[in-house]
């Protein structure tokens, strides 16, 4: 382990760094591409049915675990078309726009104490500036195909994005207010104690306001009537296909990925047990560490497929309804309330 450690430190920087962004990357998109084979599995099994059950390896093949890859190879070799009148490079950026800030969120992510990427203290803004990023890709994609199925289609996303952004903004304020910090690992030692002494407690309805915004916001039934499934187009990226299409397939399962590590981060208390730590410390497993915040970021996961399968989808006009009349003025009074029970020193979560 020491010769490891020294040979470590003695690689370039800049090759350190590269190592660590390729240790990130490549787990998330392996998550993300089976993330698209469990929602499958999940829902057919909720609605009575196989899901995948062609596509196997070692004589698998009934589990249908080779799907994924089966679906990366087609899209791969796939055609891709651009139309006629298009603004080609426009058209082609767009994507691009769309998952680069749902991968460049994960540079402060820490995983674990002291396992971060980059420990900046204002990791709280970075997140919030990456997560709007997204919707220029949006707006970009649906005006530069030329087609006004498209067009429309982007202008619904991105009012629906942004409305829901300012909740999730104001949600992430009372974080803030909560843990006197903008460090990310600051927040997670904030909450040190037990499952009593996260912010999920004393911030619930922010919470709740947070997660429900963040499946508004990645356009997820029963919010994804930007999509326009009723009118057989797909709304902004109508008129993409291969790997064109394949990237906002990947930033669309990335962006719920990063939405649930957030939501256990900021209010469940990130890799920090649910046990009081003096029943824990040092006990295998049962103590502090990533595997908690795994564990806490695939039940979030899971919520986002169980929505799909429960929930009717809503009328544009009510999900415009909700996310400014409803969770704007709650994560507003909110933010007030614990601002209170900041300064007053609240036992147990703020003193």
């Amino acid at each position: 382990m020491d010769a490891v450690i020294a040979l470590w430190t003695e690689l370039p920087v800049v090759i350190q760094i590269v190592m660590k962004i390729v240790a990130i990357m490549l787990p998330l998109m392996l998550l993300v591409a089976y993330y698209t084979y469990a929602e499958r599995k999940i829902i057919g099994y909720m609605q009575v049915r196989m899901g995948p059950n062609r596509v196997g390896f070692f004589g698998m093949r009934l589990w249908g675990l080779g799907q994924p890859i089966a679906d990366a190879v087609k899209l791969m070799f796939k055609e891709i078309i651009i139309p006629t009148g298009a603004s080609k490079t426009l058209f082609l950026i767009a994507p691009m726009l769309t998952i680069g800030p749902a991968l460049a969120a994960w540079a402060v992510f820490p995983f674990d104490a002291g396992l971060v990427l980059a420990d900046v203290n204002a990791g709280l803004l970075y997140i919030l500036a990456m997560t709007s990023l997204g919707v220029y890709g949006v707006i970009i994609a649906g005006w530069a195909s030329n087609s006004k199925y498209a067009f429309l289609g982007s202008i619904r996303s991105a009012a629906q994005i942004i409305s829901y952004e300012i909740a999730m903004g104001f949600a992430l304020v009372g974080v803030l207010v909560a843990a006197g910090s903008l460090n990310l690992g600051d927040i997670v030692n904030a909450q040190q104690g037990s499952v009593f002494h996260w912010f999920w407690l004393p911030l619930l309805p922010l919470f709740l306001v947070y997660f429900i915004s963040g499946v508004a916001e990645t356009n997820r039934a029963p919010f994804d009537v930007a999509e326009g499934e009723s009118e057989i187009v797909a709304g902004f990226h109508v008129e993409y296909s291969g790997m064109t299409f394949a990237v906002f397939f990947l930033a669309e399962y990335a962006n719920m990925i990063l939405i649930s590590a957030l939501s256990a981060l900021m209010f469940m208390g990130g890799w920090l047990s649910p046990l009081p730590q003096n029943w824990v410390d040092g006990v295998f497993l049962l103590d502090d560490g990533f595997q908690w915040l795994l564990l806490k970021t695939f039940a979030f996961m899971f919520l986002f497929l169980w929505f799909r399968a429960t929930f009717p989808r809503y009328r544009y006009d009510q999900i415009m309804r909700l996310g400014w009349k409803v969770f704007i003025p709650i994560t507003i009074v909110w933010i007030v309330v614990v601002s209170v029970m900041r300064v007053a020193e609240m036992p147990w979560w703020f003193n």
